[in-house]
């Protein structure tokens, strides 16, 4: 990896707070009336022209409004390049973490790609991309360069977009999802769960380095950055986007990078743990595409479950704040023991991820101590850390062949 002050620093955010620029697009209205907007299935727009149909699958383009007015796009991969399977493919959603979008799930070749992988074993495979991310800059009436689009944290994501995307697979299908989420893609799928939302759509989970709690990070430069955005945040930007491409937040990094005790010469060691099975043509690749913006708010938030060690909702700094927007003093937490003990999951972690620690993730586990034993697949992989999972080269063989077997198992 490069030294601090390459341009191969831009990983950092990725990798930094997975715990989890594009020229913006103009924003144009969307009929309320009728959500689902169905774009494209050839080759002339989007991620499905940039990564899917190069590779010989078949990709369509969809978009849809939540109902607080972001116009997010989907992309669907029907079937396999071989083709066959029937009309009644079972649907998976992949959804990606923070400051990364849908490519994510497309950064190896076909064989070794999430999305593909799916795909040719018999999944129709629906790939979401939250707002603020390049497909996903648009609005009803907001411009991505006001404040005002940039209002909202991964409780938005809970409340809006996950929903809005689950309801157009289901639409679309006739039939309830699988789901797979990374990092923040398993976050905001727990809340979602323990708050009962979506679960008369979803046949089973599978959390991939799943993030709930945050206190036993390993990585340095993860708390350093999470301690700088919880305290100093509106100091350092006065920023509603965080654009990692930006020259504010570059800087930013490097300061972090210059910090006592923090190396960030080889990043995604420092930052995500030693992945055992990321290549370096893989790393080139996600470089080209990612990292994506996010609103700072939302890494506020993020940070916030660093330093409270608990699950809850945006903490907006005051009693009397707090009060405002909850009727309560104190933000409302998560609770994860709502989650029905009869919902299928799948939880795979790794030994090396110092973002989804393994102290972190048993305290999750805790949580779940109750769930049906036949209904909760624990997977712990002692090799991987936080990249592996999804894109590591063995993923497939070690993570994702099992996965698609516990879906199966599910009817």
């Amino acid at each position: 990896m490069a030294p601090q002050n390459s341009p191969s620093l831009g990983i950092l955010s990725f990798v930094a707070l997975v715990i989890l620029v594009v020229e913006p697009y103009r924003a144009f209205g969307s009929s309320r009336g009728n959500p689902f907007r169905f774009i494209t299935d050839d080759n002339s727009a989007g991620m499905c022209a940039s990564a899917v149909i190069v590779h010989g699958y078949k990709c369509q383009e969809f978009e849809v409004t939540t109902d607080d007015g972001y116009i997010l796009s989907v992309q669907r991969i029907p079937k396999g390049r071989g083709g066959g399977g029937g009309a009644n493919r079972p649907p998976v959603l992949l959804q990606h973490g923070v400051l990364v979008d849908g490519v994510t799930w497309l950064q190896n070749s076909p064989e070794q790609s999430p999305a593909m992988i799916l795909a040719d074993n018999g999944f129709d495979v629906w790939i979401s991309n939250v707002r603020g991310t390049r497909y996903s800059r648009r609005h009803v009436t907001l411009d991505p360069n006001s404040p005002d689009y940039w209002n909202w944290t991964w409780d938005d994501l809970v409340v809006h977009d996950l929903p809005t995307v689950i309801d157009l697979v289901v639409h679309q299908t006739g039939q309830k999802i699988h789901y797979i989420g990374h990092s923040m893609g398993t976050l905001i799928a727990l809340a979602s769960f323990s708050e009962g939302r979506n679960l008369d759509k979803v046949k089973s989970a599978a959390l991939l380095s799943p993030v709930a709690y945050l206190s036993h990070m390993t990585t340095a430069l993860g708390v350093v950055a999470a301690r700088a955005f919880v305290s100093e945040i509106t100091t350092i930007f006065g920023l509603a986007e965080f654009n990692p491409r930006g020259e504010p937040v570059s800087n930013f990094l490097k300061a972090l990078c210059a910090q006592a005790g923090v190396d960030c010469y080889d990043l995604i060691t420092a930052l995500t743990g030693k992945n055992c099975c990321v290549n370096a043509t893989t790393v080139e690749h996600f470089l080209k595409n990612e990292p994506q913006s996010t609103s700072t708010k939302n890494l506020v938030h993020l940070s916030q479950t660093v330093r409270d060690g608990v699950l809850s909702k945006y903490d907006y700094g005051s009693n009397d704040f707090n009060q405002a927007h909850y009727g309560e003093t104190k933000p409302p937490k998560y609770n994860l023991t709502n989650i029905p003990h009869d919902l299928p999951l799948f939880l795979s972690y790794g030994g090396q991820d110092a973002l989804s620690d393994v102290q972190d993730v048993e305290t999750l586990l805790d949580y779940l101590k109750f769930h049906d034993v036949d209904k909760l697949h624990i997977q712990y992989i002692k090799d991987f850390a936080h990249a592996d999972f999804i894109i590591g080269i063995t993923a497939k063989d070690i993570v994702y062949n099992q996965i698609i077997s516990f879906f199966r198992n599910q009817g």
